[in-house]
């Protein structure tokens, strides 16, 4: 047993990002992935560098470090599904597995014989995922999706960044990142459902609408009163005060939860004429007075160095903390007792291997598991095809030769 999803296999025709993210997570949850791509070029992201992995000497290879944020316990297979044998290959392969997974765009792949209609007959219990920048429906179901188009569109720049500033994007593909979340879940409810029911079935997972779902309190708080958002830089809608402050020497985050936090933050900054001030004395009082408490709580904060009001602070249990650069993140004892600095072994670095993030899953009985490092481009394709549609030695260098593979 090597997790939850043990013997579940995957034909993964995403790429970029969404729906590698997806599959990496079945893939470490112990599904068998198998990434198809095309011969010669793979997945565009093994092209989006620098930078690449660095060899045992320092030298750069010819693997992107993009390409194994989302693609490890994965085997990679080539193949061209605009090959009329590329596509009955891909069908006996399909027939064989348990999740379809793509990412063209909406109707792309009917072209090939490889859309869910036609592919169900010969697999009824197939689960077929399918992400696209905007669903396969809708107005906009034929346009191509891109992280940065997604997030603008779906309202998440509108409410990210300095209030007198331009909207802004999250520092992260944070859409693409969702979308295969979202999809993840659906997976794994729809292998649920086939338990059950025996029925597999098609999963339509948009950008635009896994971007609109994580607009959360933002747009609870629009539905419920017709306002429109702000921007409120690193502030909180709700809460007060629950943001980054300057200190002395540099910047902290406050996220005082409750009067009992406040309460205690004003003790400790020896500043009870807050506490006895009205417009203060309850989070609702707070948030509607935040443009007069912000300001005396930064003239208050910025006196003493960080650590002052870090160790200070968390001794009596006001919630703060640093904002750690990627350095201090990864040095973090926190981090690193938790097994999320991951370190395996690559082919391409000449044995000086690969560092990841790992999986934040945890599992008391199941685990997840790191079987395969991100795969260099056809690494598997032979083992693939002899054990999944058990190809002879002689029929792997036909399709070798006519470009198939």
């Amino acid at each position: 047993m090597t997790g939850p999803l043990h013997g579940i296999r995957v034909f993964d025709m995403t790429r970029i990002l969404a729906g590698p993210s997806c599959t990496q997570m079945l893939g470490d949850l112990g599904a068998d992935v198998i990434k198809i791509e095309r011969p010669g070029t793979g997945d565009d992201t093994r092209r989006f560098a620098p930078p690449f992995l660095p060899d045992a000497d320092g030298n750069e290879t010819s693997e992107s470090a993009y390409f194994t944020c989302a693609n490890r316990n994965k085997r990679s297979m080539t193949l061209d599904v605009n090959h009329p044998k590329g596509q009955e290959l891909a069908r006996r392969m399909i027939a064989k597995c348990d999740i379809f997974a793509d990412n063209f765009k909406t109707g792309g792949l009917a072209k090939y014989g490889l859309d869910y209609d036609s592919l169900k007959a010969g697999n009824p219990g197939l689960i077929y995922c399918s992400i696209t920048g905007f669903g396969q429906t809708g107005p906009y179901a034929k346009r191509p999706g891109y992280d940065v188009l997604i997030q603008g569109m779906g309202g998440f720049m509108s409410v990210t960044g300095d209030p007198e500033g331009e909207p802004q994007k999250a520092g992260i593909p944070v859409s693409d990142l969702i979308a295969g979340m979202y999809a993840g879940v659906a997976i794994n409810a729809a292998l649920r459902h086939r338990e059950v029911t025996g029925e597999g079935q098609f999963i339509d997972i948009g950008m635009l609408d896994t971007t609109a779902a994580i607009l959360s309190i933002m747009g609870a708080n629009y539905l419920a009163t017709g306002e429109v958002p702000k921007r409120l830089g690193n502030a909180h809608p709700n809460i007060v005060p629950y943001q980054s402050f300057p200190t002395a020497d540099g910047d902290i985050i406050l996220a005082v939860g409750n009067d009992g936090q406040f309460e205690r933050l004003c003790e400790f900054a020896d500043c009870p004429e807050l506490l006895a001030d009205k417009r203060f004395a309850t989070n609702g009082a707070r948030v509607t007075n935040r443009d007069t408490l912000i300001p005396i709580l930064r003239d208050i904060l910025i006196t003493k160095p960080s650590k002052h009001w870090l160790e200070g602070l968390e001794k009596n249990n006001v919630s703060c903390g640093p904002i750690n650069r990627l350095d201090d993140v990864f040095e973090d004892p926190q981090f690193q007792a938790r097994g999320m600095k991951l370190h395996m072994d690559h082919p391409a670095t000449g044995g000086h291997g690969v560092n990841m993030v790992g999986s934040p899953m945890r599992f008391s009985a199941s685990p997840t598991s790191y079987r395969h490092a991100p795969p260099m481009l056809g690494q598997h394709t032979d083992e693939i095809l002899k054990e999944v549609v058990d190809a002879t030695e002689a029929e792997i260098i036909e399709w070798r030769t006519e470009g198939v593979i």
